[in-house]
């Protein structure tokens, strides 16, 4: 399976509803390596690699989120793969 990556942006009431936890267990569940952090604007911003279906998978959960978020708009673009990135971390 051909491995790819996506950054990705997140709108909505995404910030104070535990989203970043939630997206690094929902990550981890499908294989899908990368990072999530709180941006200044108050959107989240996600790097996700793996492969493709995973990724493709995760992008359909972002859309929904955990219970207490709001998601306006998930902005998915290619990514470079980073061949250093290994687990699924939140970022500060």
């Amino acid at each position: 399976m051909a491995e790819t990556a996506r950054r990705v942006r997140v709108t909505g009431r995404v910030q104070g509803v535990s989203f970043r936890a939630w997206t690094e267990s929902e990550a981890e569940a499908l294989g899908v390596s990368g990072w999530v952090r709180n941006a200044d604007d108050g959107s989240v911003e996600a790097h996700l690699q793996g492969p493709a279906d995973a990724v493709e998978e995760m992008l359909r959960r972002l859309h929904e989120g955990p219970a207490a978020a709001r998601v306006a708009e998930v902005q998915p673009e290619q990514a470079q793969i980073d061949t250093g990135l290994t687990g699924f971390t939140i970022r500060r």
